[in-house]
């Protein structure tokens, strides 16, 4: 996963400007998430207000900032 492919997921999963998901993971691909996920928001393309990991899964639900 790269961030594109994460931006259109949270594009996917939005609804107005919020977005909610669930992605499932590995261990290995927890801290690719978080990385990606932390170069959306210094982009500023997303302002991330939860992050949670779960066992098998990352949580995620922020804003979702209009730009292009």
């Amino acid at each position: 996963m790269n961030k594109v492919e994460l931006l259109k997921k949270l594009l996917n999963s939005s609804r107005n400007n919020l977005f909610s998901i669930e992605i499932p993971t590995t261990k290995e691909n927890e801290q690719k998430i978080q990385e990606l996920v932390k170069a959306l928001e210094t982009e500023e393309k997303i302002k991330l207000r939860e992050y949670v990991q779960r066992d098998y899964s990352v949580y995620l639900h922020g804003i979702m900032k209009y730009s292009s």
